[in-house]
């Protein structure tokens, strides 16, 4: 097979590994701060922040794998539905860094440095503020998380319109 674009008809194995493995990692942190809001355990915030980190050095790497990986052609659509996909597909990407990264920056400027699964910690880099540690909560809780959901709705909501309605078969591409 040629490996121009236009021939390719999946997303590489890489591709749709870095897709799933972030899909997973953004719902066990969210499963985390769930557990966490509804058990008073800091086991579980804990853990939200380890698996926040992981997502954040995920993305870092599926950025990176996307720069080098060739994607398959697009599918037929009308120009402006290939504009929004590739519109929401950069912002996805792009809230998926910020989240974990204002998380980040909410806990050391909080003076809180952050535990990884035990194996290592992220210290406290900068000098405690609290007011900077306010702010990137509100970053991290007000502003990006309410975005994230409306990506993600929209990510799956098209994906099941392209393979439900226009019965493309888009979902075999990630599969």
């Amino acid at each position: 097979m040629n490996n121009t674009n236009s021939n390719l008809s999946k997303w590489s194995v890489t591709s749709r590994l870095f897709h799933w493995v972030s899909a997973v990692l953004l719902l066990v942190t969210w499963i985390m701060i769930l557990l966490y809001d509804n058990l008073d355990s800091n086991l579980y915030i804990g853990l939200h922040k380890a698996f926040g980190v992981s997502l954040l050095f995920w993305m870092i790497a599926r950025v990176i794998n996307r720069i080098f990986t060739k994607a398959p052609a697009p599918l037929a659509m009308p120009k402006w539905q290939l504009i929004i996909s590739q519109l929401s597909h950069f912002a996805l990407y792009a809230i998926l860094i910020a989240m974990p990264l204002a998380g980040v920056l909410m806990s050391v400027y909080g003076g809180r440095p952050i535990d990884i699964f035990g194996l290592f910690q992220i210290p406290v880099f900068v000098t405690p503020d609290r007011g900077l540690a306010r702010f990137y909560n509100d970053v991290h809780t007000d502003i990006i998380w309410p975005m994230i959901i409306a990506f993600t709705v929209l990510h799956v909501g098209a994906a099941l319109y392209h393979q439900f309605v226009k019965k493309d078969n888009v979902m075999a591409r990630i599969k």
